[in-house]
């Protein structure tokens, strides 16, 4: 399952990221997405859990929780809509 997380502090790193998430269960894969200009964080990433089950109890847990003085947002990620990428 694939988890949207937004409203992450712009300090927070990929490493943080993974030790918020591994007590809900295995991690395919983290992504914090980053400013291709500057390296920043862009206050969001997707983190890919192994199993549904392990990915709702993140969701669950993780939505709405004072992290860093931030109100974390965490949703199931939509599929990557189609279309002409912005230049």
């Amino acid at each position: 399952m694939k988890l949207f997380i937004g409203n992450l502090p712009y300090d927070t790193s990929e490493a943080e990221l993974t030790a918020l998430f591994k007590d809900y269960g295995e991690i395919i894969e983290t992504n914090l997405i980053l400013n291709h200009f500057t390296g920043k964080s862009k206050g969001f990433a997707f983190v890919e859990m192994s199993t549904r089950s392990s990915g709702q109890q993140a969701l669950e847990s993780l939505n709405k929780m004072k992290y860093k003085n931030n109100i974390l947002v965490c949703n199931e990620a939509q599929p990557k809509k189609k279309g002409r990428r912005r230049r």
